[in-house]
């Protein structure tokens, strides 16, 4: 699974690398992204052209009667998305990527949960397989657009740490994946699968991470490093 992640890099930075317009101002770097929290994504118009922007992580699908569904939808099991009510629709209009540069995962040490990095060797951005819906508490508000973050088996950098993670897109699925007029079908899930182990590094890190209220860049700093 993903229940937190670092964003660090900015909107305009983002932009660059995705080939996206900005759209909105920048909430600035954020070491400890939680469920519930805005977060940049990337998304795709029918015309082709990109934004990065914010959206709520914690997908409230468009028929839902309270935005309470968020917290308990901030990722999709790859296996069961495209059957899942919550999320089969999102699959297929409205697929995101998540830029993140790096995420979170918890093991169980003399039943203290320990929290771990997993990021890329090179320290570029993962590029998460992501579903966004757009909500309205009645048709006269102003819309609420929400996420969830594509799952699936760990590969074996991470399984050691748990057996979910999300998926990570290589950048040549990245239009594929964008594009709202592709068929979400076989194809377009093929891509689903966990990603390959030898970018990644993963390492312990401070507890600290365990409050959603801590932020700052010395939470992704390794535990051995601070003893």
């Amino acid at each position: 699974m993903c229940g937190r992640f670092v964003q660090e890099r900015s909107l305009a930075e983002l932009s660059e690398l995705f080939e996206a317009e900005q759209l909105g101002d920048d909430p600035g770097p954020r070491y400890n992204v939680a469920p519930t929290d805005p977060a940049a994504v990337i998304v795709e118009r029918p015309d082709g052209r990109r934004g990065v922007t914010l959206y709520q992580w914690g997908l409230v699908p468009h028929w839902a009667t309270s935005p309470a569904a968020a917290a308990r939808h901030i990722n999709a099991r790859s296996e069961t998305v495209a059957t899942s009510p919550a999320f089969r629709d999102a699959l297929r209009r409205h697929r995101c990527i998540v830029p993140v540069d790096g995420f979170f995962e918890w093991s169980r040490e003399g039943g203290v949960r320990q929290p771990h990095l997993i990021r890329r060797h090179d320290r570029r951005p993962l590029a998460l397989a992501g579903i966004w819906s757009t909500w309205r508490p009645n048709p006269e508000a102003e819309p609420r657009r929400t996420f969830a973050i594509l799952t699936t088996r760990a590969n074996d950098a991470v399984a050691s740490i748990h057996d979910r993670m999300p998926v990570a897109l290589r950048p040549e699925d990245w239009r594929r994946w964008l594009d709202p007029l592709a068929d979400a079908g076989g194809e377009l899930l093929a891509l689903l699968e966990p990603p390959a182990p030898e970018p990644y590094e993963t390492f312990p890190v401070s507890r600290l991470v365990n409050n959603v209220r801590n932020d700052g860049p010395a939470l992704l700093e390794p535990l051995a490093a601070q003893s």
